[in-house]
């Protein structure tokens, strides 16, 4: 039997971005830098950074104010963008590019989920309901359905 190994790909761009950007961070502001999360999913990647003065945290109140807060390849929520900014942390956008683009097209997604739950209920009200609030009978709806016998 011959086995074939695939060489090795390598990181992803938005991946390699995240960690160029510690990297220039670490170089530009010195240690300590505050990461919120891990800032790839690979321990040696992050053991590295650690070692050279990252710290990886889950909560922003793990960072001083006032402390430069990077966040990870997998971005953050729209709540922690603002709970930095209250905590005045100099922030770093690491998100990859892609991630974000899956973010945007989530809250737009949520947005048209949600105009179509509001016009689907007053459908559904105005379907019920005559212009003067009176209930109109529907035949069929909600009656009991018998069982045969």
């Amino acid at each position: 039997m011959r086995i074939i190994l695939a060489a090795p790909r390598g990181f992803c761009a938005g991946v390699n971005m995240a960690i160029e950007s510690l990297e220039l961070a670490i170089q530009l502001y010195g240690a300590p830098i505050y990461v919120y999360h891990e800032i790839v999913h690979n321990k040696y990647v992050v053991e590295r950074f650690r070692n050279e003065g990252a710290i990886f945290i889950d909560y922003l109140e793990e960072a001083p104010e006032g402390a430069t807060l990077l966040y990870s390849a997998h971005g953050v929520s729209p709540m922690i963008r603002e709970q930095a900014a209250e905590r005045r942390l100099r922030t770093i956008d690491a998100t990859c590019p892609l991630v974000t683009k899956v973010h945007l097209e989530a809250i737009r997604y949520a947005g048209r989920l949600h105009n179509l739950a509001d016009r689907s209920r007053r459908a559904r009200r105005s379907d019920r309901h005559d212009g003067r609030g009176a209930q109109r009978h529907h035949p069929g709806r909600n009656a009991r359905r018998r069982r045969p016998a």
